[in-house]
């Protein structure tokens, strides 16, 4: 009983892999994504793996930092999982910056890949 129930392991394990090679090489961020997934990021749409991709690639920093404060994991309804992750990123030698991302997971072809995901920084204008 003490264990997490498996969307969470799953939740978890899917966050720390994204941001282990967000940080190292965004590049190779490729084999997590569809080409029917979709990214909003900053109120930007991209859909497709290769958009989803060459965006994450250009983005205008040489390397960044990210630090998870909380995360949580919901199973869904048609077997996905949702996931919500607050935290703090550092992006060259820019200030620390709060931000939140939101993943929806699916087991395609026997693996699980990011078929939706939104990205905002928490800033407040």
């Amino acid at each position: 009983m003490g264990d997490k129930p498996i969307w969470e392991q799953i939740g978890s394990s899917f966050v720390q892999h994204y941001y282990q090679l967000f940080d190292a090489d965004r590049t190779q961020l490729g084999a997590i994504y569809i080409d029917a997934s979709c990214l909003t990021w900053e109120g930007q749409q991209f859909q497709g793996k290769a958009a989803i991709v060459e965006k994450l690639s250009s983005l205008p920093f040489q390397k960044i930092q990210h630090s998870i404060t909380a995360q949580d994991h919901q199973p869904t309804p048609d077997s996905c999982i949702l996931s919500m992750v607050v935290g703090q990123l550092k992006a060259d030698d820019d200030q620390v910056l709060g931000f939140h991302q939101t993943f929806l997971l699916k087991n395609y072809q026997g693996a699980w890949v990011c078929t939706n995901e939104v990205f905002r920084l928490a800033l407040h204008n």
